[in-house]
């Protein structure tokens, strides 16, 4: 996490969030109140954090990675919006004007799966990515489907979030295959599970191998694009320096 990610934890005296986060940084929760939800009940989750902070109290809600990405930072404006509170960023002089309360919210930034799995692996995304979730519990498949099929035309590097649940086994199978039809089956792929975590894992297999590999929701995969190579156990997309620069 940031260090201003911690700062806020210390500061805080609420925190809301998923059990699997919480448990996470409950070693840094001693003394505060918890609002702990399951799968599936962000919005009450979300809904609970708010009012907590209508009611005075400092409340951090927390996400894996960065709150901004495939988190909880855009349903907490939705519903914010929703119930139009009058909101500010932290410092905001309009947060004292006229006498009318507001509710301080800021973001946090944080360290995506995307930023961590990329470091394990090397410098995959040196160049233009796309980041698509697979999980179409949100989001239609048939959506899904476009924006994969748009990146692997467009040579994206492409970072694939939510690849595989006990519920969604097809997907990532599929995904492969639109790929498939605009990439060499040598592309090299990197697989990152619990980045930066207890039981991290790192490894590099070819796009034509990708169905057969070990992946679940904490894994991010990372599809090069036509000129991505591996060099040892990395893997690396060139950003155009060779084209332009002598690097011999």
């Amino acid at each position: 996490m940031s260090r201003r990610a911690f700062e806020v934890l210390k500061s805080c005296d609420t925190v809301a969030g998923y059990g699997t986060y919480i448990d996470l940084i409950r070693s840094l929760l001693d003394g505060k109140e918890i609002i702990e939800t399951a799968m599936k009940k962000e919005v009450d989750r979300v809904k609970a954090a708010i009012d907590a902070a209508l009611a005075g109290k400092i409340c951090a809600v927390v996400s894996s990675g960065d709150a901004g990405i495939y988190a909880m930072a855009g349903l907490i404006f939705e519903v914010l919006k929703e119930r139009g509170v009058h909101v500010v960023r932290p410092r905001d002089p309009s947060a004292r004007q006229e006498g009318r309360p507001a509710l301080v919210v800021e973001v946090v930034p944080g360290i995506p799966a995307l930023a961590s799995g990329a470091s394990l692996l090397g410098a995959p995304l040196t160049h233009d990515f796309a980041a698509i979730s697979l999980s179409d519990l949100l989001t239609p498949w048939e959506t899904i489907e476009k924006r994969l099929e748009c990146a692997a035309m467009a040579d994206f590097v492409i970072v694939l979030y939510n690849p595989r649940s006990k519920k969604r086994s097809w997907q990532l199978e599929k995904a492969q295959s639109i790929i498939l039809k605009h990439r060499s089956g040598e592309t090299p792929v990197g697989i990152v599970q619990n980045a930066m975590r207890d039981g991290e894992t790192v490894r590099i297999l070819p796009l034509r191998d990708l169905h057969l590999a070990e992946v679940d929701m904490l894994t991010t995969v990372f599809i090069g694009n036509s000129s991505s190579m591996t060099y040892m156990d990395f893997l690396i997309t060139p950003r155009g320096y060779r084209t332009k620069y002598q690097i011999g």
